[in-house]
């Protein structure tokens, strides 16, 4: 029962974070009005907003134009579904499940965002950052100036790329947007996570980029958002990050 909950409330969540992401970069409201098609702009019945099962039922199509639905509404709504299980399979019923839960679904708005439109809202990114703050002081296994120092040091390390790569280049090469990421991403991660997300996200940064030049003939000039890769980086290290670097480690043990 309790992951069949769990799956469910991921998937409503899902849902939400669909409406966030169309809504918030072109300025409308997040609430109202109610769910409608993009394209037509027809209201969509609640019997035909079911999360990920309306998408199957609906073969993909808005019912009044037929025009194509996303692939990212089931997408986001499935892998929040996931990653709530996956939260609570990890951490149980706990104050770290609610606020990983909170971490993860400010992942997904942000990626989707920065992949259709190329920018990391403040609401989110400042946002985040300020919540997770508050969070340390309520989560007696946080170290409060180790969580500063961590969001802090992810900042900087972010704004000392930004800076290099525009004196050098004379050109952007990454975001503002992604040195605000950083700081929520550290504050939230801590220092060591954190290097494993910021390794993560340029690996598999590079490897997406290699593909794209090489399958595609594209130019080394080719601009690719940053925020899925941190975002993907920050998801893996979430759960994963401690046994990464116990992995790491094992290497530099004397035999």
């Amino acid at each position: 029962m309790e992951t069949a909950l769990t799956v469910i409330f991921g998937l409503i969540i899902g849902s939400f974070l669909n409406v966030l992401i169309h809504r918030l970069p072109m300025g409308e409201n997040v609430v109202s009005p109610p769910s409608h098609c993009p394209r037509c702009h027809a209201d969509i019945p609640f019997y035909l907003n079911i999360p990920l099962l309306s998408y199957i039922f609906l073969l993909g199509k808005c019912r009044s134009c037929r025009g194509k639905i996303s692939p990212q509404y089931p997408l986001v709504e499935g892998f929040c579904a996931f990653s709530f299980w996956l939260t609570v399979h990890s951490y149980g019923l706990s104050l770290q499940a609610a606020a990983s839960a909170v971490f993860i679904c400010l992942l997904i708005a942000l990626a989707a965002i920065d992949i259709r439109h190329m920018i990391l809202p403040d609401e989110l990114t400042l946002s985040g950052a300020a919540l997770f703050f508050i969070y340390s002081f309520f989560n007696p296994e946080i170290n409060q100036l180790e969580a500063v120092l961590s969001g802090l040091g992810g900042a900087l390390f972010f704004a000392g790329l930004y800076y290099f790569y525009l004196k050098i280049r004379k050109i952007e090469g990454l975001g503002f947007g992604d040195v605000k990421m950083a700081l929520f991403m550290g504050l939230f991660l801590g220092l060591h996570r954190l290097a494993v997300a910021i390794f993560l996200a340029s690996l598999f940064g590079l490897l997406v980029g290699i593909f794209i030049i090489v399958s595609k003939k594209k130019n080394l000039k080719l601009a690719l958002p940053f925020g899925p890769f941190l975002s993907l980086g920050s998801f893996v290290s979430l759960f994963w990050g401690d046994a990464i670097m116990a992995w790491i480690g094992s290497f530099w043990r004397l035999p």
